[in-house]
């Protein structure tokens, strides 16, 4: 899994997308970028969108912001113009995805301890 990429729909007609590459996936491990993000609706819209932006810039702010990969993440997937609700929620899926071919090996599943945000 080591180098993976992926592209993630960015908008409902399909013809923007988002590049999203294992470290990115990693610095939202890191950081626990998406705790407590969406609300027990799991409905994902712009204001989650806002508030994982305002968490993001207030770990910028702290010793964190010296963080090469946390500065790429936002520069890449997060800030990036394209990046909108659906963006988020395809990214939130993406990385569920990615956490639990990792925790494979351990027999666990992320959905687990995460719960199912999405309906």
């Amino acid at each position: 899994m080591t180098g993976m990429t992926t592209k993630i729909q960015a908008n409902a007609t399909g013809t923007r997308s988002i590049e999203v590459t294992e470290e990115h996936l990693q610095t939202i491990e890191k950081y626990q970028l998406f705790r407590d993000l969406i609300d027990s609706n799991g409905y994902v819209d712009e204001q989650v969108l806002e508030k994982l932006k305002l968490n993001v810039r207030s770990l910028l702010e702290s010793e964190a912001g010296h963080d090469k990969q946390l500065l790429d993440l936002c520069l890449d997937v997060l800030y990036n113009s394209n990046m909108k609700a659906l963006g988020l929620q395809n990214l939130y899926t993406c990385y569920m995805e990615w956490k639990d071919q990792s925790n494979n090996n351990l027999g666990t599943s992320s959905m687990a301890f995460q719960g199912t945000p999405f309906n």
